[in-house]
């Protein structure tokens, strides 16, 4: 073989080699780019999906604060709507000690108090139904002022047990009742 074959045989081995190595690079670029580009998508997605997740627990999150506060502020209007009408009826009480049936359920109350605690049952009541008390319990009558909308408090003659039938310990002790009939 001559020298010039030689070196075109040399030239043309290495520039197949040069296209291979070309082909090949190529190749590995255009895996290299399509990984890339899944990556970016794979991150993409999950940046997305993350996204929506943060999205839907804030959204859950706030709706349930807005259900809280929306039920704290029925429950403070239900109290604020019952705490009236315990007022309205504790007023509607005291109105009722100046009707004509008062002094018969005073009189019913420290009947009552008598059966319960013994004969010689001490009853107290409000300083305005001192006459009246007077009268129904004779010589039980404590004249010791109490503070209440209406009705008797008693006491046994030893002062061991106590009977509160005043309005407002009614009330209190039924308030529950009372409750559901001003609430239905």
């Amino acid at each position: 073989m001559s020298l010039d074959r030689l070196v075109e045989e040399l030239r043309r081995r290495a520039e197949e080699d040069l296209q291979k190595q070309a082909a090949q690079q190529a190749k590995e670029e255009a895996a290299i780019a399509a990984d890339r580009q899944s990556r970016v998508a794979a991150v993409g997605e999950q940046g997305r999906r993350t996204a929506e997740r943060e999205i839907a627990r804030e959204r859950a999150q706030k709706l349930a604060s807005a259900k809280l506060e929306a039920r704290k502020l029925v429950y403070a209007a239900q109290e604020s709507k019952m705490a009236g009408a315990l007022s309205e009826t504790r007023e509607l009480l005291e109105e009722y000690t100046d009707s004509d049936e008062y002094p018969k359920v005073v009189k019913r109350m420290a009947a009552y108090a008598s059966d319960v605690l013994g004969k010689s049952t001490k009853v107290m009541g409000r300083s305005a139904d001192a006459a009246l008390l007077k009268k129904v319990a004779g010589a039980g009558f404590d004249p010791t002022p109490q503070t209440i909308l209406g009705g008797i408090v008693a006491e046994s003659s030893d002062g061991s047990r106590r009977l509160n039938l005043s309005f407002d310990e009614l009330l209190r002790l039924r308030e529950d009742r009372v409750r559901q009939l001003l609430g239905a």
